[in-house]
């Protein structure tokens, strides 16, 4: 089911961007196949089996490809695959004997998906990082924060899920549309500097026509502007205010009760600490949930600003189904959404080596050869 039904993904566990995508390519239909490792080890936070989303629509194999025996049956795997995931340092891979070149020897036409921090190359390529570090160096963590503040994480969702995961799961779509012609795979280099990077496109742009001050909060899109900003209200919560163009800041100051005339010009800078008072004056005098009330449904453009648990319940939500219920677990929807041939979220996240003996057995793996690197201890098939 789905618009990559067919497709055969072999994911070597990892860390954020890896099995993201392994989750992405997994909702729209492929068949993921995720290869894990013996033993628990250090890949972040360890969630309970159902509960790691980014691990719902795969299969779970755990192999020990440093034995013989487990190598063996990882390339008879990469034999039958379209596409296989890594998330490791340069150089790791090779070292066990599954990098491109080894890959290819076995099957020409594999689309070879692998996400870095740093990079393939490079001075840092070596250097360990996360999310903050990656978004350090392209410019996108100094543009987020409070004026006169520090840099504020955007959580790790810019640097591992938007400029990683995302970026390589429309490589690897790509990469396999081009290997369908040619009949030859290729590398995929999804670096989340990269991503980030075009991420920030329009900054760039905006930075060198000398459109962007260069402190934090003080710019039309990073919180700066008075009317595309958050306001406490009455009740402590907060409502988002994006009234960027004249007719829905004029709608907005309408409903709010505040004459236009009554206000200086919101296109002079100077007067944005004025107009952000007046702002922060009038948001307090409602609750969040009484601003939304009266501005929703218009295009004053404001929304409440919901908590992570009432996000299944606000009625747009509700209608659009943006959350669902699988396996006791509520999770985000496949996305985007298609039209003919959506996702769908057909199985939740497996135990590591759920799946080891099926698994095998339907991508072809030989009983006898199973049998053998099971005897080996190169895999383990949980119960």
């Amino acid at each position: 089911m789905g618009p990559l039904a067919g497709l055969k993904v072999i994911e070597l566990a990892g860390l954020g961007p890896t099995p993201f995508c392994g989750m992405l390519l997994g909702d729209m239909g492929a068949n993921v196949l995720r290869v894990d490792r013996l033993a628990a080890s250090d890949l972040g936070v360890d969630f309970p089996g159902e509960y790691d989303l980014r691990n719902r629509n795969k299969r779970s194999v755990a192999i020990d490809i440093k034995k013989p025996e487990g190598l063996a049956i990882l390339m008879d795997l990469i034999g039958q695959a379209d596409i296989l995931l890594e998330g490791f340092r340069p150089g790791v891979v090779e070292r066990l004997g599954v990098g491109p070149e080894d890959c290819w020897k076995r099957n020409p036409g594999l689309v070879y998906g692998r996400a870095t921090g740093w990079g393939q190359d490079g001075p840092m390529a070596q250097m360990a990082g996360h999310d903050i570090n990656y978004i350090a160096l392209t410019g996108a963590l100094d543009r987020i924060g409070l004026a006169g503040g520090p840099p504020v994480p955007p959580l790790n969702l810019l640097g591992d899920y938007a400029g990683g995961g995302i970026y390589l799961a429309f490589g690897l779509v790509c990469a396999v549309l081009e290997a369908r012609q040619s009949g030859r795979g290729q590398v995929v280099d999804a670096a989340m500097i990269d991503g980030v990077t075009s991420l920030m496109t329009v900054f760039h742009a905006f930075q060198q026509l000398g459109k962007l001050d260069p402190g934090r909060g003080a710019n039309l899109l990073d919180g700066g502007a008075p009317f595309y900003s958050c306001y406490e209200t009455k009740d402590g919560k907060y409502v988002a205010v994006g009234a960027i163009e004249a007719r829905f800041y004029n709608t907005m100051l309408g409903l709010i009760g505040i004459d236009p005339k009554d206000l200086p010009d919101r296109n002079d800078r100077r007067n944005w600490p004025e107009l952000r008072r007046r702002f922060e004056d009038v948001f307090k005098t409602r609750t969040r949930d009484e601003w939304s009330r009266l501005l929703e449904g218009s295009d004053a453009c404001c929304s409440p600003v919901l908590a992570l648990e009432e996000v299944a319940s606000h009625p747009h939500n509700r209608a659009r189904s943006l959350l669902v219920e699988v396996g006791g677990v509520r999770q985000p929807q496949p996305t985007p959404r298609l039209s003919r041939t959506p996702g769908y979220i057909l199985q939740t996240a497996p135990q590591r080596g759920q799946h080891t003996m099926e698994a095998l057995a339907d991508w072809g793996v030989h009983g006898s050869v199973i049998a053998a690197a099971l005897q080996a201890g190169a895999l383990t098939a949980s119960k």
